[in-house]
This record gives structure tokens, sequence and C-alpha cells, in this order.
């Protein structure tokens, strides 16, 4: 406990200081908090991390769902597939998986080569602001393995006499997984966004190998836990950097804390 308590009081103390590494730390109250208001590039990582959240997380979970029905058909092979497709969860926040997606989005990369067998000039994925976080976000969903095989276990527990009744009655399969895939699976959907939301503002690797650490093109890429990495180790201001970092923490923790309150009215358990 020790070891994630004190470095964890010692950052807190750091964020209302003027600290650089080199000399000790100097007491400056509020300032750095203060300072934030009227820092353009705290915004703008700001607004590229909420939209990253925003549209990766519903996007990843949508097609982590998919597959899971897919392969709750009862496929053959299904323990392959499923490893198969948990793979990228474990290899997609990795540096050589954002080198890759560096080559495969670049100027030279897979997606434009194929574009040009077509007879189409791709545009310069990542060096144009407008595409260069799109890329990123795909590359979120493709992680989709850890959310699926989540899922997949959550469509296995609900009872195959509820989907029986269901056809009894008359629904097809629209209205049964209307009905009662989605309702039985909402505590599975509802623990998959809080993970993946969390994940997601954390984000890191894929930025920062993506842009080489600099956020462009035009801040595009400049996602908020690359630039509290930006104010602590680059420019050495580790008082500013560890403020930020608590924002980010109290940020996490008060969007965790709405999900959970708003889940009462859409989370339904056995009891309920």
């Amino acid at each position: 406990m020790l070891v994630t308590a004190v470095p964890l009081l010692a950052s807190l103390y750091l964020a209302f200081t003027n600290y650089d590494i080199l000399n000790a730390p100097e007491w400056t109250g509020l300032e750095n908090f203060q300072r934030m208001i009227h820092d353009d590039q705290f915004w703008a990582s700001v607004r590229v991390t909420l939209i990253y959240v925003l549209v990766s997380v519903p996007l990843q979970l949508a097609f982590a769902l998919l597959l899971a029905l897919i392969l709750d058909r009862g496929l053959k092979g299904l323990a392959f597939y499923r490893s198969a497709f948990y793979l990228p969860s474990l290899l997609g926040s990795s540096v050589a998986i954002a080198i890759l997606w560096r080559e495969i989005f670049g100027d030279d990369g897979l997606i434009n080569k194929g574009l040009a067998l077509v007879g189409i000039h791709g545009e310069s994925w990542l060096q144009n602001p407008r595409t260069a976080l799109a890329t990123l976000i795909v590359l979120n969903v493709w992680t989709f393995g850890s959310p699926m095989v989540i899922f997949l276990a959550g469509l296995r527990q609900i009872p195959d006499e509820l989907y029986e009744a269901a056809r009894v009655d008359g629904a097809g399969v629209i209205k049964q997984f209307r009905h009662v895939t989605v309702p039985l699976l909402t505590p599975i959907i509802f623990f998959n966004l809080i993970l993946q939301t969390i994940g997601a503002f954390q984000t890191f690797t894929q930025a920062h190998i993506v842009s080489g650490g600099t956020g462009g093109p035009a801040n595009s890429t400049l996602f908020y836990t690359l630039y509290v990495y930006q104010q602590g180790f680059v420019a050495f201001d580790m008082g500013y950097a560890s403020a930020l970092a608590w924002v980010l923490m109290v940020a996490i923790a008060v969007v965790t804390a709405l999900h959970f309150l708003v889940s009462k009215y859409w989370v339904f358990y056995g009891d309920n």
C-alpha cells in the first residue's frame, strides 16, 4: 500500500509547488490550477481526449457486442476465434502496434497503397489534422477483444428458455435482441463501459508514437496524458504536470460516479 500511497501523496504536494526536478519544490498554492484556465494547450488536450472517449468507446463496445453475438451462435473452433479476436486487446497499447499503425496510415502506408491500386491518391492520414485523430480512434476500436470476451461470457449466461418464450410470443430476432438480450446484458454493458472509458482517458502510447511525442499535427492528437508527459518530462515542470495529473484523476472519478448515478435508470439486475 505504501508503494502507491507515498507517490500519490507526493504528487499531491507537488501539484501546489513550482518544481523543476533540479531545485527544491517551491510552494505556490493554487497557481498551477489557475494557470490551466489560460493554457490553450491544456484546453486543446481536453478537447481531443473528450472526442476520443465519446467516439471510440461507443464504437468499440458496439463492435465488440456484434462479434460476441456472432460467436455466440455456436461457430466451430470457437476457442480459436475467441483467442484470435482477443489478441488485439493485448497488443493494442504496445509500442510495436503503434509503430505498425504509423506505417499503415503513413504517406506510403498500406492504406494509400491499396487506394492506389484502384486509382485513388490517398491523403496523408497522419499529417492531416482532420484525420489524424480518426486513425487512433480506429486503433482503439480494433482492440475490441477484451470487452468482446466479457460480452460473450454474459451472453452464455442468458437462459435459452427466455428466447424460446419470446419466439412463442411471435418475437423476431430484432425484438428478441431488444427485449431479452439487451436488458439482461445491461450489467455487462455497464461494466465494459466503465473499464473502457477509464482506459480511453488514460490513452498515451499510441498518440506518443504516432505523433512523435508532439501531439501533432496542429494538436489533433494531443491527448491529455501526452500533455502531462510533455510538461513533466520534456519541460521538466513537474509541479504543473502533477496538477494536471490530479485534474485527470478527479475528472475520471467524476465521470465514473456519474455513470453509476445514471446506471439505475438503464441497468437491470436479477433482483430488480
